[in-house]
């Protein structure tokens, strides 16, 4: 018999409180419970990003955390990032402007990653950028086009808060 723990996070701006088997991890518990998708599993192990989110604002593997590790803890994930269903936040703008993403599964992973790293470098050089996604796997792009975009991003992030 599976043990379970009623557990109430915050998804994207949304409260949930649900029932969880102990053993969920917080990755399983946003795409099957939660039924937001865009949040990727890849390797399962926390090596790839694919899964990566914000906790509290920081970056975490989610298929590392158990759902009852999340218990009062605000997330954001891939589906929260934009201000409004019609209007992309200037990060994700400068993805679909400088080709940032191809097959578009390390992408969810990229975002999140790179907003918390421009959030607290907000003038990044090539470099920092290139160390800042350096634990985030993409098998498509070579990383050009999402280092372009999040340099591109930094800019247009910085001319909005002018």
């Amino acid at each position: 018999m599976s043990e379970k723990r009623t557990i109430s996070v915050t998804v994207n701006g949304t409260k949930y409180e649900r029932e969880v088997p102990v053993r969920i991890t917080l990755a399983d518990f946003i795409r099957y419970e939660l039924k937001l998708t865009g949040t990727h599993l890849g390797c399962e192990h926390g090596v790839c990003g694919a899964c990566t989110i914000l906790v509290d604002g920081r970056s975490a593997r989610s298929c590392l955390m158990l759902a009852v590790q999340a218990n009062g803890h605000e997330i954001l994930t891939v589906e929260g990032i934009a201000p409004s269903a019609d209007k992309l936040h200037p990060l994700q703008e400068a993805f679909r402007d400088n080709h940032g993403l191809q097959c578009g599964f390390c992408t969810p992973g990229m975002l999140t990653t790179l907003l918390e790293f421009l959030r607290d470098n907000p003038d990044p050089t090539e470099r920092e950028v290139r160390v800042a996604i350096s634990g985030n796997l993409c098998r498509c792009t070579g990383y050009q086009g999402i280092v372009l975009a999040a340099l591109d991003a930094a800019k247009r992030m910085k001319a909005t808060q002018a």
